[in-house]
């Protein structure tokens, strides 16, 4: 007996020092008063902006006290899920519970008239492009869909339900397919580049992501309650170097329940905390 039990051990051990460790600690959550957020984004103003899907609309929280400071389009952004800004300040949101991506010249107002609007089934994810070109994820079908101003340019689907649209520094652009646990890259042509999806990555359902300035991914994988930092030149099909929660759903420094949305901001993180109702933010470990 003994001779079986220490190779357990021994094993037990080992897979403990391999595993990744936090890339970073917890600094601040703000009071419970969203309703499911989803994706965030960091504003012109250097405010975020969060997607509060049951909240039907977008609310406006100070990045450093994290308390709100105004909301946008109240009871009329039916399930928001994504919001994302270009860099001259305009905003793409995706309205789920219109099947829409709604572009914003500007969001200062309470209830901002778009200036352009993109239908796509159930659309959970859209970004404008460096280049200006408009994608938009239409999870009901699947599809990636690229637009040129109005013109549809391209799509490729085996998406179904895929969340959000993410774009790296090179111009590449990543797809959170959570149904398929995996994410995948595209050219901004939509050829496709690179799919992460190897077991050591224990997707469970990736929804949203951000990304960093070395085009490191920062993934909310809802479903495994977890937040991941990935490498995706690293070798073998790219590292993970890091993880925050513990798979299994909590409230508290390094818990999560149903994570959603992901912001980098330099040295910070900000995550959606879904289920517990609140944003989080995270700063980098130094040693």
């Amino acid at each position: 007996m003994l001779r079986i039990l220490l190779p357990l051990i021994a094993f037990g051990f080992c897979a403990q020092a391999q595993a990744p460790n936090p890339f970073a600690s917890f600094d601040k959550a703000s009071e419970p008063v969203l309703n499911d957020p989803h994706d965030l984004a960091m504003g012109p103003d250097g405010h975020l902006y969060i997607a509060d899907k049951f909240g039907n609309q977008i609310v406006v929280m100070d990045a450093e006290t994290l308390e709100v400071i105004r909301t946008i389009g109240e009871g009329a952004m039916y399930g928001v899920h994504d919001i994302a800004f270009d860099r001259d300040g305009r905003s793409i949101v995706a309205v789920t519970g219109l099947s829409a991506a709604l572009v914003f010249n500007d969001l200062e107002t309470s209830k901002p008239e778009p200036v352009a609007a993109y239908r796509a089934m159930n659309t959970e994810g859209a970004l404008i492009h460096s280049t200006g070109r408009i994608f938009v994820m239409a999870s009901g079908q699947g599809v990636v869909g690229a637009f040129d101003g109005d013109e549809w340019v391209n799509g490729k689907g085996g998406h179904l339900g895929a969340h959000d649209i993410a774009e790296a520094p090179n111009g590449d652009i990543w797809v959170a397919d959570n149904a398929n646990r995996r994410l995948v890259r595209y050219s901004v042509d939509l050829a496709q580049l690179q799919i992460l999806d190897h077991l050591k990555f224990g997707f469970v359902g990736p929804r949203y992501m951000d990304i960093d300035e070395w085009g490191r991914l920062i993934v909310a994988d809802q479903d495994a309650h977890r937040i991941l930092l990935i490498d995706p030149e690293g070798p073998d099909g790219g590292t993970l170097i890091g993880v925050l929660g513990d798979g299994a759903p909590g409230i508290g420094p390094g818990k999560f329940d149903d994570p959603e949305g992901a912001l980098v901001d330099g040295g910070r993180y900000y995550f959606a905390d879904s289920d517990n109702n609140r944003i989080v933010r995270y700063v980098v470990v130094v040693n």
